[in-house]
């Protein structure tokens, strides 16, 4: 039986993982297939503006328009990810393969940014840009997942393009309930509560 995709999921970083690249992070899964897992960090914003990055697209960004670490793997280059506008996508929009339609993402896609900016306000809904991924080989991520060093949850539009990424670990664990409403306060450092 085939597994799953993660596309379009979350991986939210358990507080037992502590290695500084992903410490609280919030993942959003771009492609996820047999050979390995690319995705991005949504919740860590660096204080560059994406206009100084690329220029023509800066005046389309999703505030904060500045640019995120997207995840230690690949630092010198990056991944933009747009919602579909009211006038159908931009050149060089590409769907996320395997999103369950059911989960309100299938709007989202991968933005070539060789590609000419489009008119703000028609062909993107959403835009963030990020400086590298997070990437996983075959049976990595499972394995790691399996030890309890991430909760694969679902996302929402919202998460993607959040305008307060800083809260974003806490408010995803939140609205799951249960247990991880309780981890959602967590200590940053437990050794000072």
């Amino acid at each position: 039986m085939d597994q799953p995709t993660m596309t379009g999921r979350l991986l939210v970083a358990a507080p037992v993982l502590q290695e500084d690249s992903f410490r609280r992070s919030v993942v959003f899964v771009v492609d996820d297939t047999p050979e390995g897992t690319l995705g991005v960090i949504l919740n860590r914003p660096l204080g560059l503006p994406v206009a100084d990055v690329v220029v023509d697209w800066g005046e389309l960004a999703s505030e904060p328009a500045v640019m995120f670490s997207g995840g230690p793997v690949g630092t010198g280059s990056g991944i933009a990810l747009g919602v579909r506008g009211p006038d159908g996508p931009p050149p060089g929009w590409s769907p996320l393969e395997g999103l369950d339609p059911a989960s309100g993402l299938t709007g989202i896609g991968v933005v070539d940014l060789d590609n000419p900016a489009p008119v703000p306000g028609t062909a993107l809904g959403g835009f963030r840009v990020f400086a590298g991924y997070a990437g996983w080989g075959a049976g990595q991520l499972a394995g790691e997942v399996e030890e309890g060093a991430w909760y694969v949850l679902d996302a929402v539009a919202a998460d993607v393009f959040t305008t307060d990424p800083e809260g974003l670990w806490s408010r995803v664990l939140r609205r799951q309930g249960g247990d991880l409403a309780l981890l959602s306060t967590y200590p940053d450092d437990p050794t000072l509560n």
